[in-house]
């Protein structure tokens, strides 16, 4: 299996991982009695900060879903996984990254370094998106 393919599996294990560790804690809500089941707002604003927080991280990573992965997914289907390889690890990363300092702080100094993390998966994305569709990608 390619960097592209594990990278992409990745990107969605982690979208996955952040939906299941919010509904874990939506859960827990319920069944202690903190929340009524029918009272979650999908942006999770009548929660606490953290849960706030981590339903914009989930978010975050379902809005980007569609054009980072449909990059990678482009590149496995044309055979040019050779242009995204390289950079793919280090895409997933910047992804980790960014949506860890979400889920810890929204001060200044985190969002600051959040931004970094996305603007290292945009430079990345029109990287690949210029190779794979302008025909430099090989």
């Amino acid at each position: 299996m390619s960097t592209s393919a594990v990278v992409f599996g990745g990107f969605i294990a982690w979208t996955l991982f952040l939906l299941v560790l919010m509904e874990l804690l939506r859960s827990y809500l319920v069944v202690t009695g903190q929340q009524a089941s029918n009272a979650f707002r999908p942006d999770n604003a009548n929660l606490s900060p953290f849960m706030q927080r981590l339903a914009r991280a989930h978010a975050n990573c379902v809005e980007s879903l569609p054009v980072f992965g449909g990059l990678l997914v482009l590149a496995l289907v044309t055979g040019q996984s050779h242009v995204t390889d390289p950079l793919a690890p280090w895409f997933l990363a910047a992804r980790v990254i960014q949506s860890g300092i979400h889920l810890s702080s929204l001060s200044v100094p985190a969002v600051n370094a959040r931004f970094a993390a996305f603007a290292v998966q945009i430079v990345i994305g029109v990287y690949w998106a210029w190779s794979l569709l302008a025909g430099t990608g090989g």
